[in-house]
């Protein structure tokens, strides 16, 4: 145990050493410095700006900020979603794979555009080649960097005064893409394949087992949609095994180098918004209370996973919960993935969390029912961890009667209006869907457990959609019609109702004047508003979502203490 602790925390302390010169590269990148890959990205950046007719240096309000982003994302929806049905009659298809059921396509395609990468099909005996390449791993860059985009937009609100535009969308995307997930995806690529994850456009093998069995071996190009996959906070899996498959996750060493993608990037882009705004303190404070929540959970996480199991205990099974696990990983491995996954919008793993113990389940599902604020996704992540900031300042702006504000911005009731819509309407729609399954025969059709883990699974799907998480509790059949609608819908709903109030809040501030800090302000950058932000963030996903957790996960701990099964 002591052994796993230290892993645990070693892991994390050379992340964030790595995260800090990662967010200075960033913020030279986002606010148009010279950076060591200018000579060779600017000119293919001024090159894409020529041929999309795109000017650089015209700005945008917030309204045509968030109508390109939105035309972006639907046609991105739109060409997937063809590109799925058509898959029969286009090349890079040697296993001749069918187009994609209607239902299936369309969940597909709002889920890798919306960055969720939810997945109710098995992509190795689903899609093709192609789909996979033009279709996903196309739009695992497209969509961690409209995320991206939409965080500077938020942030350009909070640092200009007296301004009507908050940047140039297109602008944002390009450069997200060409100067920081291209080139990382790239050496991350070049890294898994040379570890054995798989990277071919041969046709799948045929071999013999030893009992004289003929055995289909799915490959494909996968080394560079794994990339890509855990870089941009995506985690759609190649396989339908995801990471805990040995091609896309080969063994102890590539299992830490994706868990470090995972939260790289996250990480960089808080210490990357400190920078930015010229004040490192008040990124290293939402950094810490951010890391406070990570750890808290890995915590909880982790002696739930390493405590014997009392039920096996009766028929002589002792040690953790090892059930469907890759023993190569093991509990401290698997932990250290499900956390951060759950807590940064990147729905891959490494092991099924069908399988975890119910207080783990219970840590993921709040994870996700917080909007994933916890480093989050790439962008939208933070962007929801300052709405709790704003959600804060308020609170605090009662207690010393004092209007509140944030960066020397006012913050008024549009921008609390803004905020609270972000936060609520997500968390509403997780109950609100939740129990309209509950009660439909479509929605138990695919139930595969009854009682509290039957409810924890219908939960974990949803908070999975509108967190735009991806991943799945694994034992519920949901590539139906009832589900692949219903969970599209919350993904394109958990997406856009962050993303369009946070341009909503950055148009209302860049409009505003600054205001000068004084000894009557509420200081944002000290231990007091770290607690502060931790508190509120416990506080409003307790309130929100602590009765049908427990009906659900903490019941399910309560039968396991004991003795029951169902």
């Amino acid at each position: 145990m002591i052994e796993d602790v230290l892993l645990i925390l070693l892991f994390l302390l050379i992340l964030t050493l790595f995260a800090i010169p990662l967010g200075k590269y960033m913020s030279n990148v986002f606010t148009g410095k010279r950076t060591f890959m200018g000579p060779v990205v600017r000119p293919v950046e001024k090159f894409i700006y020529r041929i999309c007719s795109v000017d650089e240096n015209q700005e945008m309000t917030w309204k045509r900020y968030a109508y390109s982003l939105l035309i972006f994302n639907i046609f991105g929806i739109l060409f997937l979603f063809v590109l799925q049905l058509i898959q029969g009659y286009l090349p890079l298809n040697p296993e001749n794979m069918a187009g994609v059921r209607w239902d299936t396509a369309l969940n597909t395609a709002i889920s890798f555009v919306t960055n969720t990468n939810w997945q109710s099909y098995a992509g190795e005996t689903t899609m093709s080649y192609l789909t996979q390449m033009l279709g996903m791993t196309v739009q695992n860059f497209l969509s961690a960097s409209v995320g991206v985009a939409a965080l500077l937009a938020l942030i350009r609100g909070f640092t200009r005064k007296n301004s009507d535009t908050i940047g140039n969308f297109w602008v944002d995307l390009t450069r997200t893409t060409l100067y920081v997930l291209l080139p990382i995806a790239v050496v991350f690529a070049l890294i898994f394949a040379s570890q054995g994850v798989v990277q071919t456009l041969s046709p799948h093998i045929t071999a013999q087992t030893l009992d004289g069995i003929n055995q289909t071996i799915a490959v494909g190009p996968v080394a560079s949609q794994e990339a890509i996959k855990m870089i941009g906070s995506n985690g759609g899996g190649f396989f339908n095994a995801n990471s805990a498959h040995p091609f896309e996750n080969p063994n102890g060493f590539t299992n830490l180098l994706e868990t470090f993608a995972i939260l790289m990037i996250p990480m960089g882009l808080v210490f990357a918004f400190g920078y930015i705004i010229r004040n490192f303190k008040q990124g290293l404070a939402i950094f810490s209370a951010m890391m406070i929540l990570l750890v808290a959970g890995m915590g909880v996480a982790y002696w739930s996973e390493s405590q014997p199991n009392l039920i096996m205990e009766k028929i002589g099974v002792s040690g953790g919960n090892l059930e469907g696990k890759e023993l190569t990983f093991g509990v401290a491995e698997s932990v250290l993935w499900g956390v951060p996954t759950t807590s940064v919008s990147n729905g891959g793993v490494n092991s099924m969390h069908d399988s975890v113990m119910p207080l783990t389940g219970l840590v993921y599902l709040f994870n996700m029912g917080i909007g994933e604020i916890i480093f989050g996704g790439l962008g939208v992540g933070l962007i929801g961890m300052l709405f709790y900031v704003i959600l804060t300042m308020f609170i605090a702006g009662l207690m010393i009667g004092r209007t509140p504000e944030f960066l020397g911005k006012k913050l008024g009731p549009y921008e609390m209006t803004m905020a609270v819509i972000a936060l609520v309407v997500p968390a509403a729609m997780i109950l609100i869907l939740t129990a309209v399954a509950i009660v439909l025969p479509d929605g138990l059709a695919g139930l595969n457990n009854p009682s509290a883990h039957g409810l924890s699974e219908i939960l974990y799907a949803y908070s999975s959609a509108l967190a735009n998480n991806g991943s799945a509790f694994a034992g519920l059949t949901a590539n139906t019609v009832f589900y692949n609608l219903t969970l599209g819908l919350g993904m394109f709903i958990g997406r856009f109702i962050v993303i369009i109030p946070a341009l909503a809040i950055a148009g209302s501030l860049a409009k505003k004047g600054k205001v000068p800090m004084s000894s009557a302000s509420f200081p944002s950058t000290n231990a007091l508003f770290v607690i502060m932000l931790v508190s509120v963030v416990v506080i409003v996903g307790a309130l929100t979502f602590f009765p049908v957790y427990s009906l659900g996960p903490i019941l399910e701990q309560l039968f396991l203490h004991g003795g029951l099964t169902f």
